[in-house]
């Protein structure tokens, strides 16, 4: 029962942090990149350069899936799957560790690795090599700017599957989606409407944050409830009220600054 369970919310999970990630400097960058009319400005057609960085995404998730198998060897050969308390434990304390993190309970943590991906390859290599190796680096995860530690829950997922091969396939998936990312530009065929696609991005991206952060909170909630449900009611709760004091404190600061200030005058 757990191992179905285990291999649906590291998809789930995939998923997410791959959406999430687009968000980064450099995803918002290759959206403003790669675009039909930025293909055709450098003489290229926009749909084969979309391929080309799409088959360089799904290598970099490949080698990060390298990673996650290696893993997954590992808790296979240690005996891991027979010990479902050690796996809901692990999974339960990486998934609390993301939420919290991503939600800045630790502080300004993400992003972290700020690294960017160097435009200049635009000019000086080939498109299948610019698209290709643009690829690798937003597919693998962790080559760029990482906005958000539900890339970290997915190695741990993966590892805790102690199957090489789902592992794999799970690290791969997230690098694939992340790599479809890019062909939300495909209608972007003048800088007026890429414009108006940023705007948009920007506009969903507290909404998308705060959806992965409900995401890792759910997994340590699911596996919880799966093995004692008893105490993923305790992880509801407690993430309630964390929550509430969380936002009961920031009101607080508003209230005190307001307070101190005094009320401003209008004209």
């Amino acid at each position: 029962m757990l191992h179905p369970l285990i291999i649906g919310l590291g998809s789930v999970v995939a998923v997410g942090a791959a959406v999430r990630s687009t968000w980064s400097p450099c995803g918002l960058s290759m959206l403003s990149t790669i675009t039909p009319f930025g293909e055709r400005s450098r003489g290229h057609r926009y749909w084969a350069t979309v391929t080309w960085f799409v088959l360089g995404s799904i290598l970099g998730g490949a080698t990060l899936g390298a990673v996650g198998a290696g893993l997954a060897a590992l808790a296979s050969a240690a005996g891991l799957g027979g010990h479902p308390g050690v796996v809901v434990g692990a999974v339960a304390v990486a998934a609390v560790a993301a939420a919290a993190t991503d939600a800045g309970l630790f502080g300004d943590l993400i992003p972290l690795w700020r690294r960017q991906v160097d435009d200049g390859w635009l000019s000086r290599y080939r498109r299948w090599a610019y698209a290709t190796g643009f690829g690798w680096q937003i597919g693998v995860g962790v080559a760029t700017y990482i906005m958000t530690t539900a890339v970290f829950l997915v190695l741990v997922l993966a590892a805790v599957t102690a199957v090489p091969v789902v592992a794999f396939a799970m690290c791969t998936g997230f690098g694939l989606v992340r790599g479809l990312a890019v062909t939300v530009t495909a209608r972007a065929e003048s800088p007026a409407r890429l414009r108006q696609l940023h705007r948009r991005f920007d506009r969903a991206g507290p909404g998308v944050r705060a959806a992965v952060i409900v995401m890792e909170a759910a997994v340590a909630v699911a596996v919880l409830g799966a093995q004692w449900p008893v105490a993923g009611a305790i992880t509801v709760v407690g993430a309630a009220v964390l929550v509430a004091a969380r936002r009961f404190a920031t009101t607080g600061k508003v209230l005190l600054r307001w307070t101190r200030a005094g009320p401003r005058r209008v004209g």
